[in-house]
């Protein structure tokens, strides 16, 4: 995605968090919000990549943080470079598409302690988009009350991923 295109996408999410009803912020979090945070955008993370098929397995079920499992199947893992460390990841098949839960080394620090997720985009034979400036916090960064499946173990990286969402401000999560 180009920068302006990045820059437009951004706006529209700040915009719904601030007004929709179906936002993941009280009202009173909406009041004091002015925009979430993010990573400067990093055209060298929006990658095209190429899936190693995994043998068909049995459902994945991944953990939430409300104690339930959301099932899912391990689809593919890539490989790619991050600071010129060598980086894998696995993207999962589920009921509503691809879904790339990941953690990295700024989880807890810049970026949600749980992780952040993507949807990465099919683009035929074991190919995807993997723009990790579309990065996002799941809902239960904000607040309680939502259900986010857990980043698995095989996920959870070693090196900062800086693009993307970063961690929501206390203040205005009233998470303080």
């Amino acid at each position: 995605m180009d920068t302006e295109a990045l820059q437009a996408h951004r706006q529209e999410k700040d915009s719904f968090f601030k007004t929709s009803a179906y936002a993941p912020l009280t009202p009173d979090q909406q009041a004091a919000f002015d925009g979430l945070r993010y990573y400067a955008p990093n055209p060298d993370l929006d990658l095209l990549v190429t899936v190693e098929r995994l043998p068909e397995a049995a459902p994945f079920q991944m953990e939430t943080t409300s104690g339930d499992v959301q099932q899912y199947r391990r689809y593919g893992r890539f490989s790619f470079e991050v600071d010129g460390q060598s980086v894998a990841l696995t993207i999962y098949s589920g009921a509503h598409g691809y879904f790339l839960p990941f953690a990295d080394a700024n989880a807890g620090g810049d970026t949600y302690g749980a992780g952040r997720y993507l949807e990465p985009e099919s683009l035929g034979g074991d190919r995807f988009q993997v723009d990790f400036n579309l990065a996002y916090s799941p809902y239960c960064a904000y607040g309680p009350g939502w259900s986010c499946p857990i980043t698995p173990a095989e996920n959870r990286v070693p090196v900062a991923i800086r693009a993307g969402e970063m961690s929501p401000l206390g203040a205005w999560v009233g998470m303080e």
